[in-house]
């Protein structure tokens, strides 16, 4: 199912049939160097499982990217929701692309597509990113669209702290 379409790109729904072109970004140690590492295939194939579920239990989750002529799954955008960072429930737009695809502004144009979907089809008042300080890649994303610095957050299993940017519904 289509969930946004930008001048160059598709959101979609995630399907069993995008496994293998995800490990371009799950299975790529640069991609990953700021993420939980390297993932397997059953991994993968997990994870689109969760997506599923949480189309199904939020309506919303992360999305399959592709350009907008071809069905290639190239990375994903979308909206994670946190019980808890630094005391609050948020909802953050998390996006990673394969790296044959970076320095196009893929990204931020996927993202900017998913922060208008979440304002306005999702009712959402704000949003983060939670960014390992040193991801100066994703900061310039998260501050196009208009993303602030908003403080740091340990998340469970790590054992460094992130940094929270944060927009506000306008």
């Amino acid at each position: 199912m289509i969930v946004a379409e930008t001048e160059r790109l598709t959101l979609r729904h995630a399907s069993p049939d995008d496994a293998i072109a995800m490990r371009s970004v799950f299975c790529d140690p640069e991609v990953m160097q700021h993420g939980d590492g390297l993932q397997t295939d059953d991994w993968i194939r997990l994870w689109i499982t969760r997506m599923n579920c949480n189309y199904n239990e939020r309506g919303y989750g992360l999305w399959i990217i592709t350009q907008s002529f071809d069905t290639l799954a190239i990375g994903y955008c979308g909206l994670t929701w946190f019980p808890n960072i630094n005391g609050r429930p948020e909802v953050e737009v998390g996006y990673r692309l394969a790296r044959a695809y970076w320095g196009r502004g893929y990204a931020t144009e996927a993202a900017m597509s998913v922060r208008n979907l979440a304002f306005s089809h999702h009712d959402l008042d704000r949003l983060i990113a939670v960014i390992e300080p040193d991801n100066s890649r994703s900061i310039r994303v998260a501050e196009k669209l208009g993303m602030k610095y908003d403080g740091e957050v340990l998340l469970d299993g790590y054992d460094h702290s992130d940094s929270v940017y944060a927009c506000q519904r306008e």
